[in-house]
């Protein structure tokens, strides 16, 4: 006789993937026993689907709810939940959506996707209280470059080929034209969010790697030395100083 945790793991299995093998024996009453299953299997599928949908409106607002409904539904049976956190759930969606037909003719679908993505994720983060550059004043300059910073838990470094914010901004504010010119364009984007709201702003190459480095946990030196081989007129200091003045950290690891 198999323990609980066993049978509750068959089950599991047999919802996810359909394999009712190891609970058939256990299946009793009715003609059908195998199809009452299936309902289950069908509402987590959907359910899942349904959260997944959820977390990309501007994506469904880009490429239409059929496709991307769709889309959810085959990533939900390829791609199980890991976390019991659905808030997390989704975060390969964007790079899933990149091996659909359609990237073929929409090129940003991924990184739009990805911003999206951001922007629910960022706008649901809770601000910390943030740490005056002051803080460094202790720190002998031999040490600096050790130092690490911790940013606020919502804000999110996204780089992309297309103007994916100028696409994004036209969702956000029901503004789309009747005719628009999309064309290639690098850009370098931070995303930052409390509370239900949430703003954008494009970096510069330096900057941006400085900072997507911070967020990395990487030490201000490290980050300082990946931001100059970007772009030869970064500043450290300037850089450093504008994370605290942004109220970005919230704290310093010696």
């Amino acid at each position: 006789m198999p323990s609980l945790a066993e049978s509750q793991s068959a089950v599991r299995h047999a919802v996810v993937t359909g394999d009712v093998t190891a609970i058939a024996p256990f299946l009793v009453g009715g003609r059908r026993s195998e199809a009452r299953l299936e309902i289950h299997r069908r509402h987590y599928v959907a359910s899942l689907a349904t959260t997944l949908l959820g977390r990309f409106p501007a994506t469904a607002w880009l490429v239409g709810d059929g496709f991307l409904a769709e889309a959810a539904r085959q990533f939900v049976q390829e791609q199980r939940p890991t976390s019991p956190c659905l808030a997390e759930y989704g975060q390969d969606f964007p790079q899933f959506l990149a091996t659909r037909s359609l990237e073929a003719r929409v090129p940003y679908l991924r990184s739009f996707a990805e911003l999206d993505w951001a922007l629910g994720f960022v706008s649901v983060a809770i601000d910390h209280p943030s740490i005056a550059a002051g803080v460094l004043a202790s720190v002998e300059p031999g040490v600096l470059p050790d130092v690490r910073l911790t940013l606020q838990s919502g804000v999110r470094y996204l780089q992309a080929d297309w103007p994916v914010d100028e696409l994004i901004n036209l969702y956000l504010t029901e503004s789309a034209p009747d005719r628009l010119a999309f064309d290639p364009d690098e850009v370098r984007l931070e995303v930052r969010g409390t509370r239900g709201e949430f703003h954008m702003q494009r970096l510069e190459p330096g900057s941006f790697v400085f900072r997507e480095q911070t967020r990395a946990e990487q030490s201000i030196g490290i980050a300082a030395e990946r931001a100059l081989e970007a772009d030869g007129r970064f500043s450290p200091a300037q850089a450093l100083a504008a994370l605290f003045a942004d109220g970005l950290v919230v704290e310093v690891t010696r």
